[in-house]
C-alpha cells in the first residue's frame, strides 16, 4: 500500500546545515529549494543577492514548504559566510574546482553545523565564497555535461551530508 503524508513512518529531524544561495534567482528553483530543506530538515536558508523572487511562480514549486522552511534574504554572500565562519560553522561550497573532493568522499563534521554554500545558476559559487570555505566539494558526473541543475546538486548534496550526520 502506498503512503501518504499521515501514514509515512517518517520522524522529524532538524540538521545543523544552513544552506546559503548565491545570487539563485530563478522562481522554480527557489521553490524546490524550499520542500528540499524541508524534507532534509535544513535548519535555514539563507538567500542572497537582489531580486530575490519569493511570489507565485516561487510557490507554485514550494508547496507551501516556505511556510515552515525557516530562510532570511541578505544583499551580501560575503558578509553572510564571514559571519557564519565567525560562528564557527564549517563553510562548505558545492562547486567543481581544480581542488575539490568529490562529495562521496568528504567526511562532513559531526561536530560543528555546517554552511552550504550553492551557486548562481549560470556562474556557480563567487571566487569570495570560495577561498573563505573550508573545502569545496563537486558531484562527479560521468556525461558530457560538466554541470547540473542547482537544485538537482543540492538534492545530492543534502542528501550526502544527512546520510553522514545520522
Amino acid at each position: 500500500m502506498q503512503l501518504n503524508h499521515d501514514t509515512t513512518p517518517f520522524k522529524p529531524k532538524t540538521f545543523p546545515i544552513t544552506v546559503v544561495c548565491e545570487n539563485v534567482t530563478n522562481a522554480p528553483n527557489i521553490g524546490s529549494l524550499f520542500r528540499i530543506a524541508d524534507a532534509f530538515g535544513v535548519t535555514e536558508l539563507i538567500f542572497c543577492g537582489s531580486n530575490i523572487p519569493l511570489g507565485r511562480k516561487m510557490m507554485k514549486t514550494s508547496r507551501s514548504t516556505e511556510k515552515v522552511v525557516r530562510y532570511q534574504l541578505c544583499d551580501n554572500a560575503s558578509e553572510v559566510v564571514k559571519q557564519l565562519k565567525a560562528q564557527q560553522y564549517c563553510i562548505i561550497s558545492l562547486e567543481i574546482t581544480n581542488e575539490s573532493t568529490p562529495i562521496h568522499h568528504y567526511k562532513f563534521p559531526t561536530n560543528q553545523p555546517i554552511a552550504l554554500i550553492i551557486g548562481d545558476e549560470n556562474f556557480g559559487v563567487s571566487e569570495t565564497s570560495l577561498k573563505e570555505s573550508t573545502a569545496a566539494v563537486h558531484i562527479t558526473m560521468f556525461g558530457q555535461n560538466s554541470s547540473m541543475n542547482v537544485v538537482q546538486a543540492t538534492n545530492i548534496a543534502l542528501y550526502e551530508i544527512t546520510k553522514q550526520l545520522l
